[in-house]
């Protein structure tokens, strides 16, 4: 940036600070008229980010955004921070230090900071607007656990809208459906969907937990460890080699049904066998946060548990990737399908997907994905007699339809 344009950012930068610090007293001293100071601060203080969001993205920052909003959660950043530190800085300064040092401090220490939110702010939206990106590899799960999910998969597949599909081995409806994949003139990429939650039991892995939870749990316990990694080794093997009958293939791409391929007692079991078992990619749950969102959406993904699951597997993404770095495991570059599982329908949907087909592509090539679980009617009473309890439930529900019609509508 030429001296300029950085005077010119300098004064505009100025300039709305000047009017969020005018908003900030005038709505204060309005207040204090009616409620304590203690709490007209923070809402005055609210306002004046509000202005200062609304005035940085639309003046200081045009360049980048092009005059539209910084993203909210830039919004939210600005505020939390901000009231974090004018509370705790008093504290830590305490009254040993000199009063003009200590008034310096307090002034300059949130005007840095803001400047750096809202320059990170800003070349976020420079991203989003002037990267060319990769569109999302659209994945359905599920492929074998009733003929209403396999049609729905096969129908976007027909259609144009599928790029691949990961097999539940022991699905009541496996046999048939890749008997059918077999068949299609531009079948689907096929994964290995790896089940240890639900579905027919192996006798001899009569004693692992049932739900993601308790393999979770049980995989930071050492003597839970010692006891079920034997039983998941045997089920996992099973598993790949149920594939490799069905599929007539032997290089397997792997993922997990509610994800129990990354907790970690699962994942070093997998990786333990990979060489031998020739499994050559591992998926992974780095979900970006979607831009653009409706509040509506983001309320009802914190009351619906979807923010709760985005962080546990954010997590747990974050321990499988060096992991499979040092495996030389192929993985994918971003992930979507966490935040809204089940519910990928309407503005969650397109939000997704486009801030996944803006995501940088990795030195490897490796593009982002975007989980559906699509149905139609039809077929899901096989499953409850093949103990896919919760998932019958889901099925049941009107959301796996929506999905399907969802991504037969997405404007790509």
């Amino acid at each position: 940036m030429n001296k300029t344009r950085l005077l010119g950012r300098l004064g505009r930068y100025g300039a709305v600070g000047i009017v969020a610090a005018a908003v900030h007293a005038v709505i204060l001293l309005l207040l204090s008229n009616w409620i304590s100071l203690s709490l007209a601060n923070p809402i005055a203080f609210l306002a004046a980010s509000l202005a200062g969001y609304v005035g940085h993205a639309l003046v200081t920052f045009r360049e980048e955004t092009g005059g539209k909003r910084f993203a909210r959660r830039w919004l939210a950043l600005q505020y939390a921070v901000n009231l974090s530190v004018c509370a705790l800085l008093p504290l830590i300064l305490g009254a040993w230090m000199q009063p003009i040092l200590r008034t310096v401090i307090l002034v300059f220490t949130p005007t840095v900071l803001n400047a750096l939110i809202w320059s990170r702010a800003a070349r976020f939206s420079a991203r989003q607007r002037f990267q060319s990106g990769t569109p999302p590899l659209l994945h359905a799960d599920d492929l074998g656990l009733a003929a209403g999910v396999d049609h729905a998969i096969f129908d976007l597949n027909q259609s144009g809208r599928l790029d691949g599909a990961s097999l539940l081995v022991n699905g009541p409806s496996a046999k048939t459906a890749t008997d059918t994949w077999r068949q299609l003139p531009n079948p689907p990429a096929l994964y290995l969907h790896l089940c240890l939650t639900e579905g027919p039991g192996d006798s001899a892995n009569v004693d692992l937990p049932t739900s993601f939870g308790r393999l979770l749990l049980a995989s930071w316990l050492p003597w839970q460890r010692r006891r079920l990694k034997p039983q998941i080794r045997r089920s996992l093997r099973q598993q790949i080699s149920r594939y490799q009958q069905l599929t007539g293939t032997n290089e397997i791409h792997l993922d997990g049904h509610q994800h129990v391929h990354l907790i970690p007692m699962v994942l070093d079991t997998v990786l333990g066998l990979a060489q031998r078992e020739q499994v050559t990619w591992i998926r992974t749950t780095a979900e970006p946060l979607p831009t653009n969102l409706p509040l509506h959406l983001w309320w009802d993904c914190f009351r619906q548990g979807g923010a709760l699951k985005w962080l546990v597997l954010q997590c747990l993404t974050s321990l499988a990737r060096p992991k499979l770095r040092a495996a030389n495991m192929g993985t994918n570059q971003s992930f979507a399908g966490v935040l809204f599982t089940g519910r990928m329908t309407g503005a969650a949907l397109e939000c997704c997907w486009h801030t996944n087909h803006f995501q940088n592509t990795s030195e490897n090539g490796s593009r982002a994905m975007l989980l559906i679980h699509p149905a139609q009617p039809g077929g899901g009473d096989v499953m409850q007699e093949h103990q896919f309890t919760e998932s019958f439930a889901f099925f049941s529900s009107p959301q796996r339809q929506q999905e399907w019609q969802a991504i037969k509508n997405l404007k790509i």
